[in-house]
């Protein structure tokens, strides 16, 4: 689930960081230029050069969103999985872990200045053991702009379900699934809103596509 890769980051920066943390669980420290999965993003105004800027550019390579995650002493997050990969940089925190769910297996997030690249496609959640908070930097990594021999636009809708309700289950399988897909080539121009998702796909995957939708979404060839 987690490759670790050759970019590192110098330990006076993460500490520069650690310094200035704020509250925010959740913190987005750049902002999109344009296709949310696919077009690199570019850092907001108020981190222009600094620490986080400097460590954002060890990456090397065009990047999508990327967030300061807390995670609490003794907390975990809901079973889920994404469509796309992420980077993960170790910011503070030991014996905290990635839990592989489909495997059952845990992988020790190390802070070492090393950046690690997660393949986010199975179910995993995250837990911290420790008694301080554990921060990540986690990016996404852009997702690849096909090219499809008989592409066919779907649409997919939830039904009798909220939102977090309606994510969830969408995240058991349909996510699972999508990622995989995209790697393989199958998929492409992926758009998300709260109503519905849309994407491209090859029209020889549909039925494997039928096959792992839960009753709850509606399928809708565009």
């Amino acid at each position: 689930m987690l490759t670790k890769l050759d970019y590192t980051v110098l330990p006076n920066l993460i500490q520069e960081v650690l310094q200035q943390l704020p509250d925010d669980f959740k913190l987005a420290i750049n902002k999109p230029t344009g296709r949310f999965f696919y077009d690199a993003w570019e850092i907001k105004d108020e981190f222009k050069d600094s620490a986080l800027d400097r460590i954002l550019k060890t990456l090397s390579e065009p990047i999508g969103e990327a967030r300061l995650i807390n995670l609490l002493p003794g907390q975990c997050y809901q079973s889920h999985s994404d469509l796309d990969d992420r980077y993960h940089l170790n910011l503070s925190g030991d014996d905290c872990f990635l839990i592989d769910i489909d495997s059952r297996s845990l992988h020790e997030l190390v802070r070492d200045g090393h950046w690690y690249i997660m393949n986010a496609g199975p179910r995993h959640s995250a837990a911290n053991f420790e008694q301080v908070c554990r921060t990540q930097l986690v990016v996404r990594k852009l997702l690849t702009l096909n090219e499809l021999v008989n592409p066919v636009k779907i649409k997919l809708t939830a039904v009798r379900l909220d939102n977090n309700d309606a994510r969830f289950f969408f995240d058991q399988s349909i996510s699972v699934w999508l990622n995989q897909a995209t790697k393989n080539g199958l998929i492409t121009d992926f758009n998300y809103t709260p109503a519905a998702v849309t994407f491209t796909i090859e029209r020889v995957a549909i039925d494997d596509l039928k096959t792992i939708l839960y009753p709850e979404f509606e399928m809708e060839i565009l």
